[in-house]
């Protein structure tokens, strides 16, 4: 896409009006404040604090600690209030409700059934049981004008070791809703070689996969999630930045890349970039720093996603819109990524070119006439 004026920089209202691409947003990290209060106090779980405002503020302050660890400590609350098929539902509905009001049109919700297993609730049930709720949730949507699609991306804990029962699983339900399978949690010392018959029985069965990687740990890990396992997109993938030679960090001046680097943007292996949360977790120090900027500018396949809603108190609008006024982006780098998430999305290729054709670049195109 080319504006007329390549240097158009939308403000918040344009922005929110943009068709947006996510492929990397946990399920129970998006929770609304106050639907974790009320079925926190259904289920007899204590929070933090008992209004929706502070407890929203207790979320983003606990995981602004710059340690992936602390972050993920976070999640205990949220997952504590998603262990019935009824709660999974409406935390999966509210998820593609607020999505949409975003303006996504395409979205993948990724969580691990594992963790929502407390109260007895059996694999295949919870998985049916959110997509029961993102089914609601794209029908409430689209008798508000707003249409969506969302796919499910089912998970294992690194540290769980059900990687295969959750393969199984990804695969087992494949047509009815879930689009691929990842792996999540403490990155350091759980690299894919862990268990490496799960990355064959993958691609065996033609399932995608997606690796966290490249977050808290360095390049070791996204050199394994791609070689070994086979990932067709890193979760993440920041620290690619550290196989790069920069000759000037501050003014675009040229680069060296290092074999694994060449790796990653020679196969285009989309990075699912998450800037707001690679703030909070330490892997970059600032919006205007952070290595979205510079990956982009050397072509690599570039996404932007959210990851935790909640716990990063933000939204697609809100990433956008930081990159915009602290990065200097423009329309036309707001739409390079959001075109290269849709490639890169979990379908197949003529469902992509239908959604790049027929719905993000027109949207584009819409608010580009409303900055000329």
């Amino acid at each position: 896409m080319t504006t007329q004026d390549p240097g158009a920089r939308p403000g918040e209202a344009l922005i929110r009006a943009l068709p947006k691409v996510l492929l990397h947003d946990h399920l129970d990290g998006g929770l609304r404040p106050q639907t974790v209060l009320e079925l926190a106090d259904a289920a007899g779980h204590t929070l933090p604090t008992d209004d929706a405002e502070s407890l929203a503020v207790w979320f983003r302050d606990a995981a602004d600690s710059g340690s992936l660890v602390r972050y993920i400590e976070t999640f205990q609350h949220t997952i504590a209030v998603m262990q019935t098929a009824d709660n999974l539902a409406r935390v999966a509905r509210e998820a593609v409700l607020d999505l949409a009001a975003d303006g996504v049109v395409y979205a993948e919700l990724r969580w691990a059934p594992e963790q929502h297993q407390a109260g007895a609730l059996s694999l295949p049930a919870a998985v049916e049981a959110v997509q029961a709720g993102i089914d609601d949730g794209i029908a409430a949507a689209a008798a508000d004008r707003h249409i969506i699609r969302v796919g499910q991306l089912v998970g294992a804990m690194r540290q769980g070791d059900r990687w295969q029962e959750l393969a199984e699983l990804a695969v087992a339900y494949r047509n009815r809703g879930v689009v691929g399978f990842d792996i999540a949690g403490p990155e350091a010392g759980f690299p894919p070689s862990r268990h490496l018959t799960v990355w064959r029985y993958l691609a065996e069965y033609d399932m995608p996969a997606t690796v966290h990687a490249g977050e808290a740990a360095g390049l070791d890990s996204i050199a394994q999630a791609v070689h070994l396992g086979q990932a067709d997109r890193l979760g993440h993938g920041a620290r690619i930045i550290d196989d790069i030679a920069f000759a000037d960090q501050t003014d675009g001046g040229a680069a060296e890349l290092g074999r694994l680097a060449h790796w990653i943007r020679d196969h285009q292996i989309p990075l699912e970039l998450c800037p707001v949360s690679n703030l909070q977790t330490g892997t970059a120090e600032s919006i205007a720093t952070h290595p979205i900027t510079r990956l982009k500018e050397l072509d690599f396949a570039v996404t932007l996603n959210t990851d935790n809603r909640l716990m990063s108190r933000t939204s697609m609008t809100h990433e956008m819109k930081l990159l915009v006024d602290e990065a200097g982006w423009t329309l036309d780098d707001l739409a390079d990524v959001t075109v290269t998430a849709a490639w890169s999305a979990f379908m197949h290729h003529d469902e992509r070119r239908d959604l790049v054709e027929q719905v993000v670049l027109p949207g584009f195109q819409k608010v580009e006439g409303a900055l000329v």
